[in-house]
């Protein structure tokens, strides 16, 4: 049971760091944007290459979240057919749910780090490497894994009653 907190609590600050540093974008992806505003309308000079920037910013800052926003529950969830169920009965459902999650998540893992490792091309017009970015498809969707496995295993505590 300490291996298992222990372990939560990697994945949790690991999660919470990548958050961090998408979010470490957010600022600048407004600035520019706004930069990019003005420029072309007030002086029709618009700043090059501003959409490949804030499509490579948008990535990051939505591929690192994602794992931190599982950890507090920020996913949007449906549940006015489960929450009339009993509580073991959710778990179960939960533990289902979470299991297919996982199956879904390990493919989009392992392609993105097909798709990483294989990726040469780079950006029209800034001339950007495109491979990091496929590859955070893996650093992002492996940190949402371990969420979610951690999720799967206490839904199973549930189900067994050791929570």
């Amino acid at each position: 049971m300490k291996r298992l907190e222990r372990f939560r609590k990697v994945v949790q600050k690991a999660s919470y760091g990548a958050c961090f540093a998408g979010m470490f974008l957010a600022i600048p992806l407004m600035l520019l944007t706004v930069g990019d505003i003005v420029g072309r309308s007030f002086f029709n000079k618009p700043i090059p290459g501003t959409f490949e920037i804030s499509e490579y910013m948008l990535a990051v800052i939505v591929l690192l979240g994602a794992a931190y926003t599982q950890q507090v529950k920020g996913h949007v969830g449906v549940d006015f057919l489960t929450s009339r169920y009993s509580p073991k009965t959710q778990s179960v459902l939960h533990a289902v749910t979470t299991l297919a999650g996982l199956l879904i998540i390990a493919i989009l893992v392992w392609q993105g780090y097909l798709e990483g490792i294989h990726e040469k091309a780079v950006s029209d017009q800034l001339r950007v490497p495109q491979w990091p970015f496929k590859l955070l498809v893996a650093v992002g969707g492996l940190l949402l894994w371990l969420e979610l496995l951690l999720d799967f295993i206490s839904s199973v505590q549930k189900i067994a009653g050791r929570q």
